[in-house]
């Protein structure tokens, strides 16, 4: 029975139902449901999603936080390499369906509760968990607002997510943002930029205070809280060790990156760990776990490795500013049954060893164990070992100085003890700078840290490690998404390849199906019926070849199927019928000349996001160039093929 309504005495307003005219309180009702109406009308207003970023920030915080307290009481990798090709503007399934939430949130803290078995960190799949609640939280967005779906705004919410990511792991807004930029994409929007400072601060702030409301600090601090010299952090002579030890990170990085390359190949090449992965991912988890268990046990190998230190109590000890190579030199420190907080360094003395032979040992382990986790098929980060391992090889060159120069180096007739900590942070941020081929890296260790004495030289440090990175191998997300053969097109700066002497006439593709406005309906169907590509051509005729536009296939077949058979006498139906009865037709709005350049047209790919484009001259379709047809010419610059 429909509702009955009416109109309160002395009122010209809309009708009411009458449970609403007679009901308790109607005032105070009609006033709330009013105020709601406003507040909704004021935060939804188009282009105003600012609180999704704040609830964004908010969310991954006591996420973050919550998995922390988890593991510190008691879905398959990374996820950057797959969120880079996404923002490249290519489409994979599944991937930010929030479904899989759970599912990476427990594998990531399966992860993290082993520690220093697998010595894996949070940061990649992290990001994973936030750009997954970013597209959820963009489609609560325009489902409310009843907004279609826009790709731009999509990729604006994960841009920004994925800053929140890495700002709510450690807590650092500022390097959060610029590692994202950097790490993300080669063409960033100014726009995109404030965003992603405004979700990551949001974050950052919630995640550390977090911290102070369950009473582990009194106030808002930096995670690894350091007390180097302030006054005279470094003498300037040491400039030139922390540029040495820039050079010495970015040879090994790109030693690291070509081994872990290469192995992470062979794994998925050989047909017996190929099979393993294949069928029985459990199997070959426990088996390389077994493995590093067996390495790390701390009654055994693990004491040479400081095995009982968790990952923030590796960096908190390798950030110490005193020597310990000059501690131990007339005393030697026990090693304790159980781990004591007050003496961290302890667990890196073995009076067998010293202290240079524990950290060499160290770092050899650690770089091929490393490199063995990345294979294994569960979410982990790869960015805070990575950090670790720089932090480590500072230390080691720091010590080697400290014990150089017992009384420090002399600088304008002042003697400064060498502090090993400032080398083991210009360490941290100079090889995993060069790993991943950023440099607010160096930006991250001042914000860990909450110093910044020493930036002039972690920064030197940094542009040495990436100097050489960059110019020897490619990124390591880049490398992984190589060996997993996501789509991926090389990059052109800063390579001298001859990218600006080869046209796109060299390298299109010259097949092209194109359909005419005057094509006779019996041949459209025969090309649509014999090709599979999503779109066509539009050419104004036959003769002509001039491009006009772009029809796509599943419209076009729908308007066939559509299309009731003609049965005038004489008349031959062709496309321009189909088009004048509502088959759409797309303008084209960009399009490459046969005399673009390589060059030109590699920098507008990655500018705009770009799968493909027609290629035309004089307005004529010649030919399309895709990402396949941009690779081979790229690889045939930097390898060219032997000649027949």
């Amino acid at each position: 029975m429909e509702e009955l309504v009416g109109l309160r005495e002395g009122s010209s307003g809309d009708p009411v139902t009458l449970q609403e005219l007679w009901g308790p309180c109607p005032h105070i009702r009609r006033g709330i449901r009013g105020g709601l109406e406003w507040l909704k009308q004021k935060l939804f207003r188009l282009g105003e999603d600012w609180y999704f970023l704040m609830t964004l920030g908010v969310l991954m915080a006591l996420v973050s936080y919550a998995m922390n307290f988890a593991i510190g009481h008691v879905v398959r990798g990374s996820g950057i390499p797959e969120l880079k090709t996404m923002l490249a503007g290519v489409i994979l399934e599944d991937y930010l369906d929030i479904k899989n939430f759970g599912a990476k949130v427990v594998g990531l803290s399966c992860t993290l509760a082993t520690g220093s078995t697998l010595f894996l960190g949070k940061v990649g799949p992290f990001v994973h968990l936030s750009v997954m609640i970013a597209a959820y939280l963009g489609r609560v967005r325009t489902t409310t607002i009843g907004e279609p779906e826009n790709k731009s705004k999509q990729n604006e919410m994960l841009v920004a997510a994925a800053a929140v990511g890495v700002a709510t792991v450690f807590a650092a807004p500022f390097s959060g943002v610029l590692f994202s930029i950097e790490v993300m994409s080669s063409h960033f929007s100014v726009w995109d930029y404030w965003r992603g400072f405004f979700a990551a601060t949001c974050g950052a702030f919630m995640f550390r205070l977090l911290a102070v409301f369950n009473s582990e600090q009194e106030t808002i601090t930096s995670l690894y809280k350091t007390s180097f010299r302030v006054d005279v952090p470094f003498d300037l002579p040491e400039i030139f060790f922390f540029v040495a030890l820039g050079g010495i990170c970015g040879i090994l990085s790109c030693a690291y990156l070509f081994c872990q390359r290469t192995f992470l190949s062979f794994i998925r090449t050989n047909r017996f760990s190929s099979k393993l992965l294949a069928t029985s991912k459990p199997v070959y988890s426990a088996l390389a776990t077994l493995l590093l268990a067996s390495i790390t046990y701390p009654p055994g190998v693990g004491h040479f490795l400081a095995s009982r230190l968790s990952m923030k109590q590796h960096l908190d000890s390798l950030f110490d500013n005193h020597s310990w190579a000059l501690m131990t030199q007339n005393s030697s420190p026990p090693w304790p049954e159980e781990l004591d907080p007050q003496h961290l360094w302890w667990e890196w003395y073995h009076p067998q060893f010293t202290i240079f032979g524990t950290l060499a040992f160290f770092l050899v382990m650690k770089f091929w164990m490393l490199i063995l986790a990345t294979t294994i098929p569960m979410p982990a980060g790869y960015f805070m070992p990575i950090f670790i391992l720089g932090a480590a090889i500072g230390r080691l060159l720091g010590e080697a100085l400290a014990v150089a120069f017992p009384e420090g180096i002399v600088a304008g007739g002042v003697t400064n003890p060498i502090m090993p900590g400032g080398y083991a942070l210009a360490g941290a941020a100079a090889f995993s700078g060069a790993v991943t081929h950023t440099i607010s890296t160096a930006l991250l260790a001042f914000e860990l840290t909450g110093q910044i004495v020493h930036a002039l030289p972690v920064l030197m440090a940094v542009l040495a490690a990436n100097a050489i990175a960059q110019s020897c191998q490619p990124s390591f997300y880049d490398g992984t998404i190589i060996v997993k053969k996501l789509p991926y097109l090389p990059r052109i700066l800063g390579r001298n390849i001859g990218s600006h002497h080869v046209r796109v006439e060299h390298f299109m593709n010259h097949s092209i199906t194109t359909l005419a406005k005057d094509t006779p309906l019996e041949e459209v169907v025969k090309v649509v019926t014999s090709t599979d590509v999503a779109e066509y051509p539009l050419v104004e005729s036959t003769e002509s070849q001039i491009l006009v536009g772009i029809v796509q296939r599943a419209q076009l077949v729908q308007a066939l199927q559509a299309e009731p058979p003609s049965r005038a006498p004489g008349h031959q139906q062709c496309l321009q019928d189909i088009l004048a009865r509502g088959c759409p037709a797309e303008p084209v709005t960009l399009t490459l000349f046969s005399e673009t350049t390589l060059h030109q047209a590699q920098n507008l790919f990655k500018l705009l996001n770009l799968q493909s484009l027609f290629v035309t001259s004089r307005g004529r379709a010649v030919g399309c160039v895709s990402w396949v047809e941009m690779k081979k010419a790229i690889s045939n610059l930097t390898n060219p093929p032997a000649p027949k």
